[in-house]
């Protein structure tokens, strides 16, 4: 039986977001999305009456939903945040997503088609979300790819699944977009030109930097006396640890070197390479666990561990304790002011 689609209580912040830029009070739809803790899950039915009731509120505004997704942010994607900020280029960014989907509908929906000239993200009609949902959604895409990439250029195109609206509407789509778009299709879908995947993913928004340089920090604590060696070694690494494939020959292959160089470098500073990647999990395991925002599955996913059940176990061998207990002493630490 297919997991019913639902959102992620990050993603319908987005709400809140707009509502403050509306300078809307609207203490009742406050209230169900303020209940809505980042990791929880909102059922799609929800968030689309939440939408509903959000855009009920200024029914003077035209395209709303296209508002709404730009308000986008890194965090209002959750984990899917986390594995954008280790993607390289465009295409890398598109492939984790496409990967990790489940984490936000609860399904993997996604299809990503290269033809000629051009790709296509999208998904069928069958799976639409709804006239707003979908509009969010598809802003929220365009806007947040906008935001990573210089200079980014337009869609090719544009589709959606719903029937086609009123001619000012039409135009707000294509204004917005810049580009075609049409309706009543038989995907919902984003035509990009195939060359916009090779475009380098330069990371300038501030809250995107931020969580970098957290990571960063984070890494560092696994290898003491970090020279530029060990710099790139950990970028490499948490790169690699969202796609399950952290393996010597694959860092050494990243790292531009043999194994065999790798290995020697490594044992300089006394290090396996065994005992490297246990450290850096377990450095890194610290910091995601502290925050509230990523689930216990989400962080074995961030670790490169194939589920949850190997993360405990390979946690409790570091550690002595189980994740969901490391994290309750955490978030209790942070809320306290004793955790550094």
């Amino acid at each position: 039986m297919a997991t019913p689609m639902r959102v992620t209580g990050a993603w319908v912040q987005l709400l809140t977001d707009w509502l403050d830029q509306e300078n809307l009070p609207a203490p009742e739809l406050r209230t169900v999305l303020d209940s809505r803790s980042p990791a929880d899950v909102v059922p799609l039915s929800l968030w689309q009456d939440l939408l509903r009731r959000a855009v009920a509120l200024r029914p003077e505004r035209v395209a709303p939903g296209l508002a709404i997704g730009a308000r986008v942010q890194p965090r209002h994607v959750g984990v899917l945040g986390y594995l954008i900020l280790t993607c390289r280029t465009l295409g890398e960014a598109m492939l984790a997503y496409q990967r990790y989907e489940s984490l936000f509908y609860g399904q993997n929906l996604v299809e990503v088609l290269a033809d000629g000239a051009h790709m296509q993200v999208r998904w069928p009609a069958a799976d639409s979300t709804g006239e707003l949902a979908d509009s969010v959604a598809i802003s929220a895409l365009i806007s947040f790819l906008r935001r990573q990439v210089d200079d980014p250029p337009s869609p090719s195109g544009v589709g959606f699944a719903f029937p086609r609206p009123d001619t000012a509407t039409c135009q707000a789509f294509e204004d917005f977009f810049g580009c075609p778009v049409s309706f009543e299709q038989s995907h919902t879908r984003v035509v990009f030109p195939v060359a916009l995947l090779s475009l380098p993913l330069p990371h300038s928004d501030p809250s995107m930097r931020s969580l970098l340089d957290r990571q960063a920090s984070a890494m560092l604590l696994a290898l003491p006396d970090s020279d530029s060696f060990d710099r790139a070694l950990q970028q490499a690494m948490v790169r690699l640890m969202p796609e399950a494939v952290v393996t010597l020959p694959r860092l050494a292959s990243e790292l531009h070197m043999s194994v065999r160089t790798l290995q020697r470098r490594l044992a300089d500073r006394q290090l396996t390479w065994r005992a490297l990647l246990d450290r850096t999990r377990e450095q890194l395991a610290r910091h995601y666990l502290a925050d509230a925002s990523l689930t216990l599955g989400d962080v074995a996913l961030l670790l490169g561990f194939s589920e949850h059940s190997a993360f405990t176990r390979a946690y409790r061998r570091w550690t002595g304790t189980t994740p969901a207990r490391a994290r309750k002493q955490l978030l209790a630490a942070y809320k306290s002011g004793e955790a550094v």
